[in-house]
């Protein structure tokens, strides 16, 4: 049986899995918020539909397809695609939903696992969970295995803390007891699709690497790779007044997010175990 692959927000990680499946000898399609993306796509052997969550997709256009992921973020009103392309999304037998780590709000520094209650603080997370739960309702609907992968930071090639150094705009907060868990959008892609190994029930996976670090160390060996001078420190209290209030809020969370359940049930080996060899990988390949 064909499978086919239909991801929702074809953004960042969602066209690093798209990348992927098709190597993997998936048939691949998805959405992207303008036509002219979607050209560009279509131009790179890519099947992509201009979707803005305001109205649903054709029956053409989700075809035949058998897993499902979505990668978009919910607003007030809910997630887009379930708004607007329920009855599609029930044809499917796998659905995979791309939440956050933010769901379990914070720890002042302490793990989470799969397990933690979800208790989100912020109000992104909070919508993000209510989504979790719409996704939930859905597969019990339809009777589909639905995997939540719940994520931390994303990272890679273009989008990394190598080019925040490279612009200037790297900054070294020091607020003691603050973690923070990342993960590389290969090794996210590469999890997403190993989840679609396993059709039965529902599953959460933490989609998070071995090494949660403050951002400050990162940034440090960043700047090494990269032969900058480390910039120094800047105490929390002085530099949370001059910080957006998107940038505060990042900072008003502290947790390490376990992974033992994504390498222990699902058998990701992470290639990127950490945020030096990710990053060192980044640097290489640019040449």
């Amino acid at each position: 049986m064909t499978r086919r692959l239909f991801i929702f927000g074809l953004g960042f990680s969602g066209l690093e899995i798209a990348k992927l499946a098709r190597a993997q000898g998936w048939a691949v399609a998805g959405t992207c918020t303008s036509e002219e993306k979607a050209g560009r796509l279509r131009e790179a052997g890519i099947e992509a539909h201009r979707f803005d969550g305001s109205t649903a997709l054709s029956t053409e256009a989700f075809g035949d397809t058998t897993h499902v992921i979505c990668t978009i973020a919910p607003g007030e009103s809910g997630d887009p695609a379930l708004r607007t392309c329920r009855a599609l999304l029930g044809r499917a037998r796998w659905l995979g939903y791309l939440s956050t780590t933010g769901v379990y709000g914070s720890h002042d520094g302490g793990w989470v696992d799969e397990t933690t209650p979800a208790l989100p603080t912020q109000p992104r997370s909070r919508q993000r969970l209510a989504a979790e739960q719409a996704w939930r309702d859905l597969a019990s609907e339809t009777k589909a295995s639905l995997h939540i992968m719940r994520l931390p930071g994303i990272y890679g090639p273009g989008r990394s803390t190598l080019d925040r150094v490279r612009a200037g705009t790297a900054q070294r907060i020091d607020k003691p007891g603050q973690f923070f868990s990342r993960i590389h959008v290969e090794d996210l892609a590469a999890s997403a699709l190993k989840a679609t190994t396993r059709e039965s029930g529902t599953e959460i996976w933490n989609v998070a690497d071995d090494l949660p670090a403050p951002n400050a160390d990162v940034i440090a060996y960043a700047c090494e790779l990269l032969g900058r001078p480390v910039p120094p420190a800047i105490p929390w209290d002085e530099a949370a007044p001059t910080m957006s209030a998107m940038a505060r809020s990042f900072y008003a969370e502290s947790r390490r997010v376990r992974n033992e359940k994504l390498k222990r049930e699902l058998g990701v080996v992470l290639r990127y175990p950490t945020y030096r060899e990710g990053l060192k990988a980044i640097l290489a390949a640019e040449g």
